[in-house]
């Protein structure tokens, strides 16, 4: 299947990276988003962004990749779509009731991808009638810079959609590995307890968090610690994963510290909102 249209729904970190990638690559992209102003920032980070890559020969023209981007604010302007990847927050009812809503509006072919980072795509599926057609769509952050996608197949995803998303990610320049729709899938099983740990240290007065962040630095030739690693990622998407971990799991080893919870609960989310386990407010 030709894909030269790709929808993306939601502009915020993810999706405005997933969304200037796309553009990059040549591919007109419907970026969606409850409001004009949330686009218009996106659209302003994307081109940033876009001047970034072309000071690294990575783009030709800032403006005509740009141009291929096209403010979407109600779903039903997405109808056109090749291919559709939802980046919105990380809840399964908020989701879910996205992909009902994208599965009444796109045409019966059109393949709706999800770039969760822990929840199921078989249950995501299941709120649409076309689940052989629903595939998860791991990025990672930042979207530009990262190679690595987690391509998630579901319970009913068919084999002609595993490979339309492969050679997407490809088309993409990205490496696409494979792996099973299980909680966390493969990265973030393997990243969220480290960075728990970390928020369990820090939280005893086992070290500071430069001194925390510096031993993965330094010992493990990290480039970037766990808890700068965590206010890049978002405070609030940590503990949603660590939730989901934990929840379907079933093991207290993935049971969010409680220092974490507490940041988000104080609106403390990272570098998106200025204050983490580190300060952003002056950069």
């Amino acid at each position: 299947m030709s894909i030269t249209t790709l929808a993306v729904i939601g502009a915020g970190t993810m999706g405005h990276g997933i969304a200037q990638v796309a553009a990059a690559h040549g591919l007109n992209v419907l970026l969606h988003d409850v409001s004009l102003d949330l686009i218009h920032a996106a659209r302003e980070r994307i081109r940033r962004g876009l001047e970034r890559m072309a000071e690294k020969g990575k783009v030709v023209n800032v403006e005509l990749a740009l141009g291929r981007i096209t403010a979407a604010t109600q779903v039903e302007d997405v109808s056109l779509a090749d291919f559709v990847i939802e980046a919105v927050v990380e809840n399964a009812e908020v989701k879910g009731d996205l992909f009902r809503r994208l599965d009444a509006v796109c045409r019966p072919h059109v393949i709706l991808a999800s770039n969760t980072s822990s929840i199921s795509i078989t249950r995501l599926a299941a709120a649409t009638q076309r689940p052989d057609k629903v595939i998860g769509l791991h990025f990672f952050n930042p979207v530009p810079v990262m190679s690595l996608v987690e391509v998630i197949r579901g319970m009913q995803t068919s084999d002609a959609t595993l490979r339309t998303t492969i050679t997407l990610a490809e088309t993409l320049g990205k490496t696409p590995v494979e792996v099973k729709d299980t909680p966390g899938f493969i990265a973030n099983r393997m990243l969220l307890p480290f960075i728990n740990e970390a928020c369990y240290a820090l939280m005893e007065g086992v070290a500071s968090a430069e001194n925390i962040d510096k031993v993965a630095q330094l010992g493990f030739n990290h480039p970037m610690g766990p808890l700068a690693l965590a206010d890049l990622i978002g405070l609030d998407v940590c503990l949603a994963i660590l939730e989901v971990l934990h929840r379907e799991l079933g093991e207290d080893k993935y049971r969010p510290c409680p220092l974490l919870r507490k940041y988000v609960e104080a609106g403390w989310l990272g570098r998106k909102t200025g204050k983490g386990f580190y300060s952003y407010r002056e950069q």
